[in-house]
């Protein structure tokens, strides 16, 4: 079990990693420290075959407030080579998450603010309180939501993305879920249920499977179908229906069992 300072993990008898940012003092902001935690976190947990889904969560009142404030007046004294390089650590960590092969689940309560939001965002997808609130706040301290701005446009669309970034107003998790930043909004109390409705659907799916979907999805956008895009697509699908898995997923449904992954769930 590694040793974090920043983090806790929890492993689940049924395949799912709970990964709890565990900074409440400070509202979960991160530091150096944390980056680099869940850098750590989601390089093991993306490569343990044990794993089948990773929910990312905040301990405390709030899921994120984003940058410590103190990391940033560290990295306001520092040259401009120590803060490329520390930026670039914290894309790399987004990164990971984003290109996780395990499916990713944001667990959101409180607050999400600057880079928390980026974390929402990079998650494939994300579950909130109803007294959840979100802010793309960097614009109010004179710096841009940079590194975070890729996932925000994934995950909201451009447009959005924009108007969220130049206001850095304050949004409810209502509006959260209507451009599509979390997608499912329940009572505080629901949080735990609603999350684990979303584990039981990727329980049921095949984890190969999933880890294809996200390398595909990775490589497609909103557009025309090319010739490209049309063959890419093709050649994914040939390639996956003659893998065991997907023998097995066909077994299954025809012989009406469940398929062996979810054996455990």
């Amino acid at each position: 079990m590694p040793s974090w300072t920043s983090l806790d993990l929890q492993r689940r008898d049924d395949g799912v990693a709970v990964l709890t940012m565990n900074r409440p003092a400070v509202f979960n902001a991160f530091d150096e420290t944390l980056i680099a935690e869940l850098d750590a976190a989601f390089a093991e947990l993306g490569g343990d075959a044990g794993v089948r889904a990773i929910v990312l969560a905040g301990a405390g009142k709030h899921f994120s407030a984003g940058a410590d404030l103190q990391w940033m007046q560290r990295a306001a004294a520092a040259s401009q080579e120590d803060n490329l390089a520390d930026a670039r650590r914290f894309s790399a960590m987004l990164a990971r998450i984003a290109e996780c092969t395990k499916p990713t689940l944001a667990r959101v309560q409180g607050a999400a603010l600057g880079g928390g939001v980026g974390l929402v965002a990079a998650c494939d997808m994300a579950v909130a309180s109803e007294a959840a609130s979100f802010s793309v706040s960097e614009a109010k301290m004179g710096i841009l939501p940079a590194v975070i701005g890729p996932h925000l446009v994934n995950a909201v669309g451009l447009r959005e993305a924009r108007r969220l970034a130049l206001t850095a107003s304050r949004i409810d998790a209502a509006e959260a879920q209507r451009v599509g930043l979390v997608q499912r909004v329940v009572p505080a109390e629901g949080l735990d249920a609603a999350i684990e409705a979303f584990i039981a659907d990727l329980l049921a799916c095949g984890p190969a499977a999933q880890a294809e979907i996200k390398q595909l999805y990775a490589r497609l956008a909103p557009g025309p179908v090319t010739d490209e895009v049309r063959e890419l697509t093709a050649g994914a699908i040939a390639r996956v229906r003659k893998t065991p898995e997907a023998r097995e997923g066909f077994d299954a449904f025809l012989a009406k069992r469940k398929p062996n992954w979810t054996s455990k769930a």
